[in-house]
């Protein structure tokens, strides 16, 4: 029987779903009955530490293979979809980096390993390279992977639907201390350039406004709206807006100038200043609290428990098609899959014409036309 190793990493940011996607890819790979109708015998390479893993692995040193790479099969990863994170560990190391380019390590490890086939589980940085391996004659599989749900040719992207659940929860929990004190909460929540996480989680928790990148809000109008609901008997009220927001004119709001090998700067800290612009406008009692990395964590969700099985078993679909070069998707109601090229240097974002009330900062209120 013909054999086929399988190298698989996760990268960028952490998030609830990656394990089951790992553990299924596992699962489908070294199924026995699987085996015997496809021909094929596979072994999965667990990769750690994202590309990282790639770039620092030396397959002529048993202690760097021990600390890069774990042989991954059915027993050990028999519970793994119960837990977030990412037990093959991540990074954002970027192999293509301008600065420090290590991408012919990459290939050469791909090759050492004997790497027959790379599955990438990441967003638009990790795939972004997976693409541009697959340029480079690497045989490649993606899954989507973010919070922020901002990559184009899939409707969903593991993480989101449990990123959502913490928003929901901890605006659940700040409603009983706003409401005792008359306060107002201003809730940042995670979103570089995509709304959907401000956007979404704002409607899970039903959020008086909601801001997000892909609208510049007006201050003088967030006031306004504040005052309004004071007036017709609001107690307390809750906005929730994503760290990429920015009031019109003005510039996102950086934490740590910099940025990673990807080019990204740190943003954060817009909540707190539109709490503090809200005060000194409104006179109203008004704090801010950014979720950060709480969005990230605890363990996934029915549903982001569900997709990671999904996309991991198409995924290996893929591999025994031979139809590299590809990501996994869920479109429509239904598993398929689309080129890496389509997916590469693009955003999802939010369509402020339809999914958006401008007149309210909130969701849309109209639905059927």
């Amino acid at each position: 029987m013909k054999k086929c190793r399988i190298g698989i990493l996760t990268g960028g940011g952490d998030c609830a779903g990656l394990n089951p996607a790992i553990k299924w890819v596992v699962k489908t790979a070294l199924d026995d009955r699987l085996q015997r109708e496809r021909g094929v015998q596979y072994e999965v390479l667990g990769i750690r530490d994202g590309w990282k893993g790639l770039v620092y692995a030396d397959p002529t040193n048993p202690d760097s293979l021990k600390e890069y790479t774990v042989p991954l099969d059915q027993e050990l990863v028999r519970t793994w979809d119960r837990y977030g994170g990412t037990m093959l560990g991540t990074s954002r190391t970027n192999p293509y980096d301008p600065k420090n380019d290590r991408s012919k390590t990459v290939l050469s490890n791909v090759d050492k390993l004997d790497l027959k086939v790379v599955i990438a589980l990441g967003g638009e940085d990790t795939l972004g390279v997976a693409y541009k391996l697959s340029q480079e004659g690497v045989n490649v599989v993606g899954i989507p992977k973010t919070i922020d749900k901002d990559l184009p040719g899939t409707d969903y992207t593991l993480g989101f639907e449990t990123a959502l659940n913490v928003i929901t929860e901890e605006v659940d929990r700040l409603r009983t201390t706003a409401g005792s004190h008359k306060r107002i909460f201003v809730v940042e929540t995670m979103g570089r350039h995509a709304g959907w996480l401000a956007l979404e989680g704002g409607e899970s928790s039903g959020a008086f406004i909601i801001l997000i990148p892909e609208y510049d809000f007006s201050i003088e109008k967030v006031n306004e709206l504040v005052l309004e609901g004071k007036i017709k008997g609001n107690r307390y009220d809750i906005i929730v807006i994503a760290e990429g927001a920015k009031p019109a004119g003005g510039t996102q709001f950086v934490t740590r100038k910099g940025g990673d090998s990807f080019g990204h700067e740190i943003l954060g800290g817009i909540g707190e200043v539109l709490a503090n612009e809200i005060q000194d406008a409104t006179k109203l009692e008004t704090r801010s609290i950014v979720l950060s990395h709480l969005q990230r964590g605890g363990s996934p969700c029915a549903y982001d428990r569900r997709m990671g099985r999904y996309f991991g078993i198409a995924a290996v679909d893929l591999v025994v098609k031979k139809d590299f070069g590809k990501m996994v998707s869920y479109r429509n109601g239904e598993i398929t899959a689309v080129l890496l090229k389509e997916v590469s240097g693009k955003l999802r974002l939010v369509d402020v014409k339809t999914q958006y009330d401008t007149e309210r900062y909130n969701g849309r209120r109209t639905i059927l036309r």
